[in-house]
């Protein structure tokens, strides 16, 4: 079996990944007026300006909606895999690998999957309360 799927990393998400890979949920923030956002992008949608950063994220919030996956296979990936959109406490929502069945509500926190040296992903698992 081949290995995952690996990102296309380029100048407006290589901090992610880089995140990523020190075990840090980075949120691009705009410089100028503040405003988070993701996915990452080259100018802020609010302001314009192309003066970027980000802030790492706590790593926890609120499964949005979700989807079982069955087929087609998917490279380095045993199905069915569960992918969410989870709203992140800091006001961001962000396309999530879940590890276990997650409903509607369900909070979860981000862990890592270390697949090689150049490439750790985040995959979020459910918090029992």
């Amino acid at each position: 079996m081949s290995g995952p799927v690996r990102p296309v990393v380029n100048r407006d998400n290589a901090y992610f990944f880089e995140g990523t890979r020190a075990q840090e949920l980075r949120i691009q923030r705009c410089n100028a007026c503040g405003v988070l956002r993701h996915p990452p992008g080259p100018a802020c949608p609010d302001c314009g300006a192309f003066d970027r950063g980000f802030v790492v994220a706590a790593g926890e919030g609120t499964v949005f909606s979700y989807l079982v996956h069955h087929a087609p296979q998917v490279p380095g990936k045993e199905l069915p895999l569960v992918i969410a959109l989870v709203d992140l406490d800091e006001g961001v929502r962000m396309v999530a690998e879940v590890t276990g069945p997650v409903e509607i509500g369900d909070r979860l926190r981000v862990g890592w999957n270390v697949v090689d040296d150049d490439l750790t992903l985040p995959i979020w698992t459910k918090v029992e309360r």
